[in-house]
C-alpha cells in the first residue's frame, strides 16, 4: 500500500496532472443562463435560458426525443390523444389533463415522449415510415400563458403546429406551423425552438465542446415522507460522458469508482440551503469520464444561489491514475490514454531491478510490438503505436516472473 501511494504521489509531481484547476462560473441572477463546461479545455459557453421552449433531438435519423425547457418553469400537459381534438381543446378542462416531465436519467426521453401514444406523441405509419402525431399538448407558462402544440410528423425532422390562448375572447389564436430539420446544426445534439418568437434557436455548443451543463430541471423531490415534482438547479452531463459520485476526505482512486450514464448523477444535491445561504458538501466528489476516457475529479467549493448564480469548483485531471496495477513483487504498472491513437504513455515503478518488458499482441495472439524498459525506479516512457492498425490489442507488462495483461484500444 505504501508503494502504491508513493507511486501515485510521484505521478502527481511528475506529470502535474493532479494540480487543481479552480473554475468560477455564473448562471446569472435568477439563473438567467444555462452554462456548458468542457473539462479538457477549461472553457464554458452560456446561453440565455429563456430563449427556447422545446428541444428536438437531431443526432440520430432513427430515434427522436422532444424535451421541454425546465429552466423557465413551463408545465406540460397532454390534453388529448385524439388528433381531431386539437381544434377544440379548452383550458377550462386543465384539471383533466395529464402532466408530463422530462426524464432526468437520459436525454432521449423528453416530456412529449411520455404521452399515451406508442411513441409518446404519435404512432408509426408502416407505409410511409413516418411517425404521425395523435396527441395534443398544452404548455402552461409561469405568467399564465397557454399554448397548445401538436407534433404532426417525424421523418428526419419534426413538423408541428401551435397556437396561443386568448384569455379575453376564450379562443385560440391562429395556428403557426413549423418544421425543424435534423440537418440543422449538424454538430449539435439538439435543435431548439422558441414558440414565443416562432424561430429556431442555438442553445448549446457543438457536441465535442462540453461535458456538463448547469441548468434547471424537474426531479422527484423528497418532501414530508413522500416525493413531489420540484424544479431544482444543478448539473446534467453529456450523453457520452459517465460520472461517479464518491464520499472521500483524501485523494480518491478513479479506478475503483462506479461510473454511471445517468445524466443527473451530479444532479443538485451537492449543495444545500442552511437558512442563510448555500453550503456545498465538503466531502462529496465526482469523477467525470469524457468521451476520450479522460477522467476529471470534480469538487464544488461554492454556490451563491439565485441572487447571482455564481458557483465555483475545483477540477483535477486524474487520467494518468487509471489502470494502475500492483504486482505481487511490489512493482506497479499503468498506461494512458485508452483508447489511444499514435502513442501511449507507459508509467511504472520497478522496485526490484528486474528486467521489465512491454509486449503488445493482436487479438489473434500475434506479437506486434515489443520493447524493453528501463529498470529500477519510477519511469514514464512514450510508446509509439502509430504503425499498428485500429482495433483491440492486449498489452503485457512483465517484471521478472510477474506478468499483468490489459486491454488496449487503438482508434
Amino acid at each position: 500500500m505504501k508503494t502504491k501511494l508513493f507511486f501515485i504521489a510521484l505521478l502527481s509531481i511528475f506529470f502535474n496532472v493532479n494540480a487543481q484547476t479552480a473554475v468560477n462560473l455564473s448562471m446569472g441572477a435568477a439563473y438567467a443562463d444555462e452554462v456548458f463546461y468542457d473539462f479538457s479545455t477549461n472553457q464554458s459557453n452560456s446561453y440565455t435560458a429563456s430563449s427556447w421552449e422545446i428541444a428536438f433531438l437531431r443526432n440520430n435519423t432513427y430515434s427522436f426525443a422532444i424535451r421541454i425547457n425546465d429552466g423557465i418553469n413551463i408545465e406540460v400537459f397532454q390534453a388529448s390523444n385524439t388528433a381531431t381534438d386539437y381544434a377544440t381543446i379548452d383550458v377550462a378542462n386543465e384539471a383533466n389533463w395529464t402532466p408530463l416531465y422530462n426524464d432526468t436519467t437520459t436525454w432521449d426521453y423528453g416530456a412529449f415522449d411520455q404521452g399515451s401514444a406508442t411513441y409518446g406523441w404519435g404512432e408509426y405509419n408502416a407505409t410511409t415510415h413516418h411517425v404521425e402525431g395523435t396527441a395534443t399538448f398544452v404548455l402552461k407558462y409561469s405568467d399564465g400563458t397557454y399554448r397548445k402544440l401538436f407534433i404532426e410528423d417525424y421523418f428526419g425532422g419534426y413538423t408541428f403546429k401551435y397556437a396561443t390562448w386568448d384569455a379575453t375572447t376564450s379562443t385560440w389564436g391562429a395556428d403557426t406551423s413549423a418544421t425543424v430539420s435534423n440537418s440543422s446544426n449538424p454538430d449539435n445534439i439538439f435543435n431548439y425552438y422558441s414558440l414565443s418568437t416562432s424561430s429556431e434557436v442555438i442553445a448549446e455548443p457543438v457536441s465535442t465542446d462540453w461535458d456538463i451543463k448547469f441548468t434547471k430541471f424537474t426531479v422527484d423531490y423528497p418532501y414530508n415522507g413522500t416525493t413531489i415534482k420540484y424544479n431544482v438547479t444543478g448539473v446534467l452531463h453529456h450523453p457520452d460522458v459517465t460520472v461517479a459520485e464518491n464520499i472521500e476526505t483524501g485523494a480518491g482512486d478513479p479506478n475503483t469508482q462506479n461510473y454511471s450514464s445517468d445524466i443527473s448523477t451530479i444532479g443538485y444535491d451537492w449543495k444545500g440551503y442552511n437558512g442563510q445561504g448555500y453550503a456545498v458538501e465538503t466531502d462529496l466528489y465526482y469523477y467525470v469520464k469524457d468521451i476520450n476516457n479522460n477522467v476529471y475529479r470534480l469538487h464544488f467549493t461554492s454556490f451563491d444561489g439565485s441572487s447571482t448564480g455564481n458557483l465555483s469548483f475545483n477540477s483535477e485531471d486524474v487520467t494518468s491514475l487509471l489502470g494502475v496495477t500492483s504486482l505481487d513483487n511490489g512493482d506497479l504498472f499503468g498506461f494512458y490514454p485508452n483508447p489511444a491513437q499514435d502513442q501511449i504513455e507507459i508509467i511504472y515503478e520497478n522496485t526490484n531491478s528486474n528486467d521489465v518488458n512491454i509486449s503488445i499482441y493482436s487479438i489473434t495472439g500475434q506479437k506486434v510490438l515489443e520493447k524493453k524498459l528501463n529498470t529500477s525506479g519510477f519511469y514514464n516512457q512514450k510508446l509509439d503505436v502509430s504503425n499498428l492498425s485500429k482495433g483491440n490489442y492486449l498489452i503485457h507488462f512483465q517484471s521478472g516472473n510477474q506478468i499483468t495483461t490489459k486491454k488496449l484500444i487503438l482508434n
